[in-house]
Parts: structure tokens; sequence; C-alpha cells
């Protein structure tokens, strides 16, 4: 017997004026973190290297696409790391302030 489960879609996200420009900015912003992140590569990538920047880019094209013509599904990459790296932050506080005592 089989089981198929579907998760809900997310709902759509408010819409306010400046959005779509930031959305457009965030979408782009991150694809060319990683090229230059590969760019700037301590040791040689060989051939990964223009496939992941060639990667980013078409991802970047996608990720643009829609934060420009389907600005209420675009969700902000930025927020979500920013959140990550947060709770990064806290836990390592929270850890060094439990080796100190």
């Amino acid at each position: 017997m089989w089981l198929l489960l579907t998760r809900q879609g997310k709902p759509d996200v408010p819409v306010w004026s400046g959005r779509r420009l930031l959305a457009a900015v965030d979408a782009i912003a991150w694809p060319l973190f990683w090229v230059l992140v590969i760019r700037h590569a301590t040791q040689p990538v060989g051939l990964v290297g223009p496939i992941v920047a060639a990667f980013a880019m078409s991802l970047g094209l996608v990720r643009l696409r829609r934060a420009v013509f389907m600005n209420h599904r675009y969700r902000f990459a930025t927020w979500r790391w920013c959140k990550v790296a947060a709770a990064m932050l806290v836990i390592g506080f929270l850890l060094k302030l439990s080796m100190t005592t």
C-alpha cells in the first residue's frame, strides 16, 4: 500500500512598496557572492569553478525572475541566513558562558 503525503504550500507573503527592488537586489547578491567565493579560492578549483559559477548565475536569473514578476512568492535569502547566523551566535555565546563558570 502506498501512502502519499503532500505538504501544504507556503502562503503568499505580504507585498509592500520597495519590496520588489529589495527582492531583486537579494536575488542577485547571493549568487554573485558565491561566484566571488569561487573566483577567490585559495586552492585551484579546476573545472568545478566555472560550473559552480554558471549554476549560481542561472539560479540567480531564476530568483531574479521570481523576485520581479512573482514578488508575492519570493522569500528573502538574506533574512533566512541572518536568522541562522544569529542562532549560531547565540549558541556560541551560551557555550562560552557555560565554559567560564
